[in-house]
């Protein structure tokens, strides 16, 4: 997945934003922050996954996504929602 697909969608944006700041949320959490559908959610979570940007584990039927640290892309799109959120400060 390149870029301008990651970031051309304000849904996916969102989630990436929500777990920036938060961490861990199950697919529940996230629909309710992000103020999205639940099918729309769990197509961009599943569009990240592929992507590697995040990841999930699975406790029986709830599954918890988290920002993929593994992934060096990762630490650049924490790095721009951060440093996004400290100039929207100003």
């Amino acid at each position: 997945m390149q870029i301008e697909d990651i970031l051309s969608s304000r849904g996916r944006v969102r989630i990436l934003r929500i777990l920036t700041e938060i961490g861990e949320l199950n697919i529940s959490e996230i629909v309710r922050r992000a103020k999205l559908n639940y099918t729309t959610t769990n197509q961009h979570l599943q569009a990240l996954e592929a992507a590697g940007i995040i990841c999930h584990k699975k406790f029986g039927r709830i599954r918890i996504f988290r920002l993929n640290e593994e992934n060096p892309r990762v630490r650049f799109i924490k790095k721009l929602i951060d440093f996004w959120g400290q100039t929207n400060k100003s």
